[in-house]
This record gives C-alpha cells, structure tokens and sequence, in this order.
C-alpha cells in the first residue's frame, strides 16, 4: 500500500479512536458526575465520523487520480 493511503488510514483510525473514547468515556464515565458535560462530549463525538471521513478522502499533493494501484 502506498505511503498516501497509509497515512489517511492512520489519520481516519486516530479520529474514529477518539470518537470512540468519547462516547464510551462521556456515557459510561463522565455521566455519573456531569450529565451536560457527558451530552456535549456525545454531541462532538457524533460530529467526528464525517470530519474522519472528509479527512481520508482529501487529497495530498502526492496523490495521483491516475494510480490507483
């Protein structure tokens, strides 16, 4: 796999991870203390899955529409 698409996979698994920790932190941790707080963390979290995706998507100044190998 080229050095592109390694790179854009490691960028959408590190925004996915911290969607991730965000709704599981924000509904089974932070939510005992503050329940605003857990919402908002809830809300942002649900914001990260199209942000991750548009940021995979982007092209790079090394990426090439013709190489798709």
């Amino acid at each position: 796999m080229r050095r592109v698409y390694r790179r854009r996979r490691r960028r959408y698994l590190v925004l996915m991870a911290v969607c991730l920790l965000l709704f599981v932190g924000g509904g089974a941790v932070v939510r005992l203390w503050s329940v605003p707080v857990a919402i908002a963390m809830c809300a942002l979290a649900a914001v990260i899955p199209p942000v991750a995706t548009i940021v995979a998507n982007r092209r790079e100044p090394d990426d090439r529409w013709w190489d798709e190998r």
